[in-house]
């Protein structure tokens, strides 16, 4: 498994293990995660404007390090190392929920 990270106006903002770079590259460019990022928000904002530009890149040892831990203390016993699994490395809300996480790191 490789680590990836994207970035939002040259700022980390999430990041994911994945099989392989084409993997990663076919999970960022998906419609449906693109548009979760303009549902989801940070600190009263939505996370990605839809016109910002959007990076993928090779995650750094302490994004990796990130994801690891989200996986550690995940608590979902059905999840499994294969799942989609996304940190945040920014705190995120949900506007539907109207709530924020407690912590900076969110999972999706």
């Amino acid at each position: 498994m490789d680590y990836f990270t994207i970035e939002i106006g040259g700022q980390a903002i999430a990041s994911f293990r994945s099989e392989n770079a084409d993997d990663a590259k076919n999970f960022f460019e998906a419609e449906d995660f693109r548009e979760d990022l303009t549902v989801l928000q940070s600190q009263g904002k939505p996370v990605w404007d839809g016109i910002a530009p959007l990076a993928l890149r090779k995650a750094t040892a302490e994004e990796a390090s990130e994801v690891e831990h989200a996986y550690e203390f995940d608590d979902d016993p059905e999840r499994t190392i294969d799942d989609e699994f996304v940190v945040f490395l920014i705190p995120i809300s949900d506007i539907a929920d109207g709530e924020a996480d407690e912590e900076d790191d969110a999972e999706q």
